[in-house]
């Protein structure tokens, strides 16, 4: 459990200014994305906001799979957008369903944090679409025109599994840009329970065989194809053998900018898009352009 960060509730300051900041902040894809006073002003608290925003779509996505209903109002923030789609997984194997449940709980923990932590900053819940995100998803992995993430439990293990891949690269990304300490140790601690819930899913999905296997290649193919030119993405199975823990050769977790987390969630390769895919109307924040 993560202990609270009272430190974090100080009055908003610049994070990325000079030296050092900068030179990440560009590597990292972020000056692009600007305040109208502040070009280059992307803070600690803008990357949480992000992050917010992805914690949503996931908690949304295994509350509705494991319990039949989503985020509490009192979760979701003021004038929260809608979810569309989503209902409970009839699941097959009592300790899949365990798995996701405590999965479910996690995310909505996250939320939590991410809302006590930003007070008066969080943002409100995005309009989320998992109907369109998933039939998209399909399209592109070539899974089918009837694929639904919610019908079974290699769906829906399936489906985690989109999420969970990007959710770690995305928190390894941003900790080359925070700078406040506690928010450094605080995403450090989250990107090891996405790493355990990203773990939980590619190992699951390898024992279903290899109808799953294909499934997993698929979609890890199709994500590689709209985030950029890079090869940040690996399926379970290469080369014959297992791949459980998708990563460069030296064994290092891959790292996505925002924009490229953004083309993924948005289902896009264009620059300069700033809704789409599960997200109808786009990000909450001030990171929410590719």
């Amino acid at each position: 459990m993560i202990r609270p960060l009272p430190s974090l509730f100080l009055p908003r300051r610049r994070v990325l200014q000079l030296g050092l900041g900068a030179t990440l902040a560009s590597s990292a894809g972020l000056v692009p994305v600007s305040r109208a006073d502040e070009p280059t002003d992307i803070m600690d608290e803008d990357i949480f906001q992000f992050a917010l925003n992805l914690e949503y779509m996931e908690a949304e996505y295994y509350l509705r799979g494991t319990t039949g209903k989503g985020i509490d109002d009192s979760d979701a923030g003021a004038e929260a957008g809608p979810v569309t789609g989503g209902k409970q997984v009839s699941f097959d194997t009592p300790a899949i369903s365990e798995f996701m449940r405590e999965v479910a709980e996690n995310e909505l923990a996250h939320v939590r944090f991410y809302r006590k932590t930003l007070g008066d900053q969080a943002v409100p819940r995005p309009a989320i679409d998992f109907d369109a995100g998933f039939t998209a998803v399909a399209k592109a992995a070539g899974l089918g025109e009837n694929f639904d993430p919610f019908g079974n439990e290699m769906n829906f293990v399936l489906g985690g599994m989109l999420f969970e891949d990007v959710g770690v690269t995305a928190y390894a990304g941003a900790a080359t840009v925070l700078k406040n300490k506690d928010f450094l140790a605080a995403a450090a601690g989250i990107l090891a329970v996405e790493a355990y819930h990203m773990g939980m899913a590619r190992s699951t999905l390898y024992r279903m065989g290899e109808q799953a296997w294909e499934a997993a290649n698929a979609v890890s193919d199709a994500r590689d194809k709209i985030d950029g030119s890079e090869d940040k993405d690996q399926g379970i199975q290469m080369d014959g053998k297992a791949n459980f823990v998708p990563s460069t050769p030296d064994a290092i977790a891959f790292t996505r900018t925002p924009q490229e987390v953004l083309r993924i969630v948005y289902l896009t390769d264009q620059e300069g898009a700033s809704k789409g895919g599960f997200y109808p109307n786009g990000m909450n924040g001030m990171i929410k352009s590719t």
